[in-house]
């Protein structure tokens, strides 16, 4: 079952928001999944992530042929998995617009070279889980579960409908 609501896709917002890296899942010419570390972009989550990459990336061609892709994300209790459509935007006004200096660190030849593209995930769903506190609470959770033989509070889990 999923939820459709602005309430939860602010909620997926809320998670994703802080996360500096996640994974990004692509399908090989072959059928086989491979995952790359990339970047978040801080912008104000609606649905879509973006990724810079360079233009003659491998992996880009994986978009091409096949553009379903997965991000998962996260750290401590809090982990989201995003599945969406994938697919790669030479937009200078964009790529100005989300450059910083962590991208420049990676992409010294600047947002308005032609080897720096973009990568926009618009997202279908999102699925989480946001454990209550932190690791140590999970810990807990799990020794008290044990103790009681009940099952353990591991927190809020959803999935969303991105608009």
């Amino acid at each position: 079952m999923t939820t459709d609501s602005p309430e939860a896709t602010r909620k997926v917002a809320e998670l994703i928001k802080g996360q500096k890296f996640g994974f990004l899942t692509t399908t090989m010419p072959d059928g086989r999944l491979t995952s790359r570390p990339m970047s978040l972009q801080e912008v104000e989550f609606d649905g879509d992530l973006w990724f810079f990459a360079e233009h003659d990336a491998p992996w880009l061609a994986h978009i091409s042929a096949s553009p379903q892709v997965n991000v998962g994300m996260g750290s401590g209790g809090t982990w989201v998995s995003l599945t969406g459509t994938a697919r790669v935007v030479d937009d200078v006004a964009k790529k100005k617009e989300l450059w910083n200096s962590g991208v420049e660190a990676w992409l010294p030849q600047g947002p308005e070279d032609p080897s720096v593209v973009l990568v926009k995930v618009d997202g279908d769903t999102a699925e989480y889980w946001d454990s209550p506190g932190n690791r140590l609470a999970t810990a807990l959770s799990f020794v008290k579960a044990k103790a009681t033989g009940s099952q353990p509070s591991t927190g809020e889990k959803d999935v969303v409908d991105l608009p």
